[in-house]
Parts: C-alpha cells; structure tokens; sequence
C-alpha cells in the first residue's frame, strides 16, 4: 500500500495493501492511502459484500467518496432515497451525506471505493 505524498505518478496494485474481514463477512482490500501534491487526502480499497450479508449500518461521511461497482448489484440508500447501481456504476457519496449500500444481487457485489478529503488519515 502505497503512503506519503503522491508527488509522482506510479501504479497501486491490490496485492499490496492489507485485507481486512468484516462483520458481515465481506473483506475490504486497502490499495492506497496517501496525500496528493494539492493536499488532499485520498484513499482506495476494494470491497466485496456476499449475497445476503448485513450492510453496514447507515452513517455519515466527512469526505467525499466514489464507489465504483465492478461486480453484482447495490442498492444505494441516503437521503430517504434508493438506488440501484449494476455495474460500470459510479455511486457518489457527498460530504456529509447519511448513507450505506447493500447487495440486493442474487451474485457477490465487488466494488472500489475512492475516498477524497475530509475526515481520512493517512
């Protein structure tokens, strides 16, 4: 996993970062956590939620995310709305903004989440 300051272009790959398992039995891949040369912080991982599994619970966010489906179907619930998002779906998550998603898919949902700003640390 890459760290530190992005000053120059290079690859991030998976196999890199740490896995870490979840409640619910989804594992969640940590690809990069650092800061870009503007100062903002960003972070990627790649999650995968099973069929059936619990979602976390709703929560609050102090960054802005993007969530990019790759596999399976979410559902994406904030602001007393829900989405679909199949994928080659790219899910925005403002700052501040109450959410969770969930598989509603009948196959495991894979999905890579960019994080930028905010409340991260790198």
């Amino acid at each position: 996993m890459g760290t530190g300051e992005l000053a120059k272009a290079r690859v991030f790959t998976p196999e890199q970062g740490s896995v870490r398992t979840m409640a619910n039995g989804g594992q969640s891949r940590d690809i990069l956590r650092a800061a870009l040369a503007t100062g903002e912080p960003v972070s990627i991982h790649e999650s995968t939620q099973p069929v059936g599994a619990k979602p976390n619970p709703p929560h609050t966010i102090q960054h802005s995310e993007f969530i990019l489906v790759r596999e399976g179907t979410l559902l994406f619930e904030h602001d007393g709305v829900s989405e679909e998002a199949k994928p080659g779906s790219v899910i925005y998550v403002a700052y501040g903004t109450m959410h969770t998603v969930r598989n509603v898919g009948n196959t495991p949902a894979k999905y890579v989440v960019i994080a930028i700003g905010g409340d991260q640390k790198n």
